[in-house]
């Protein structure tokens, strides 16, 4: 659990040796070689001069937390640029990564890494290095990392869930969610064709809204419709909404945080708040958690630019 390490310092056995240690994560054919130390250096491609570049003079905000997930890393659909943006322009205390930040999945079906995916690594190692603690609980996509649970890569403990308290005092159970789908261990061939549907339906949905942004309509997205449209996609989020909110209930915990489906949410449920920070492929959303302990969905629609405001409250530090 995260409290247990709340301090930054994981036990002695868990901790990594001075001598830098190289490890291959293999993604099918391919494979990511890393390089480890204990003085939380991560020796891997530079980053680009664009990717340190400044694009506009907003300042930064600042939280106490953030949760993204489901950024999809090494999938074409992933929206690496909006999420460089994202972090460019928000800080936080502690960052909480929620699964299927890396798509094992798609990297199996055919290689894609471009500069823009390893800038968004670089730029959570640059914040590890001012001082920020990150914590990486991996789910169905990236589960490779599961076998690394309670190490550090590059000052970011991996863990298989976490336990967050808020500034209010709220229990926060965090977890990325996929053991609590039904189809995902029970029936992984439905999975499978859902995954190959999805990608359609958000290729689809991107020309759609290239067209619509031409003519002046706002974008529209095709899997959301979708979801919100048939009786069993509906019925299927409900219960694993429920499913979460029970099982955090059990536990003795105030809420839930989760990502998994892509469906960014803040809602109460028999007693217990289900907090979903959505997805960096269609909503491009996040959850903050201010300094005060309050909790909000951050929308991000588009990168800024100097003459842009920002697209959630102004709270800026």
């Amino acid at each position: 659990m995260v409290s247990t390490f709340s301090s930054g310092v994981l036990p002695s056995r868990y901790r990594l040796a001075n001598k830098p240690i190289p490890l291959t994560m293999s993604v099918h054919h391919r494979s990511l070689p890393i390089m480890i130390n204990q003085s939380n250096h991560f020796n891997s491609i530079p980053p680009s001069a664009a990717e340190t570049a400044v694009i506009s003079d907003h300042p930064t905000r600042s939280f106490r937390t953030l949760w993204i997930s489901d950024v999809h890393l090494g999938w074409r659909a992933c929206e690496a640029e909006r999420l460089l943006d994202f972090l460019k322009h928000h800080d936080a205390d502690q960052w909480y990564l929620v699964g299927d930040m890396v798509d094992g999945w798609m990297l199996k079906r055919g290689w894609h890494w471009p500069q823009s995916h390893n800038n968004v690594v670089q730029k959570f190692l640059r914040k590890v290095r001012k001082g920020a603690q990150i914590f990486y609980i991996p789910g169905n996509h990236d589960q490779f990392l599961r076998e690394f649970t309670h190490l550090q890569f590059g000052g970011i403990t991996v863990l298989p869930e976490g336990l967050h308290t808020t500034a209010t005092g709220q229990k926060l159970w965090i977890l990325h969610g996929d053991e609590y789908d039904s189809v995902v261990h029970y029936a992984p061939w439905l999975t499978f064709l859902g995954n190959r549907s999805y990608d359609l339906m958000i290729i689809v949905g991107r020309h759609f809204s290239r067209l619509r942004r031409a003519f002046g309509f706002r974008e529209w997205s095709l899997s959301t419709y979708v979801k919100h449209r048939f009786k069993n996609i509906v019925n299927f989020i409900t219960d694993y909404e429920k499913a979460l909110a029970r099982e955090a209930l059990r536990r003795g915990a105030d809420g839930v945080v989760c990502g998994h489906i892509h469906k960014a949410e803040i809602k109460s449920l028999d007693g217990v708040m289900y907090y979903n920070c959505g997805d960096w492929v269609e909503s491009c959303t996040a959850l903050g958690e201010h300094h005060d302990g309050t909790l909000e969905i951050l929308h991000w629609p588009h990168p800024l630019t100097p003459s842009t405001p920002f697209p959630n409250a102004p709270d800026v530090e």
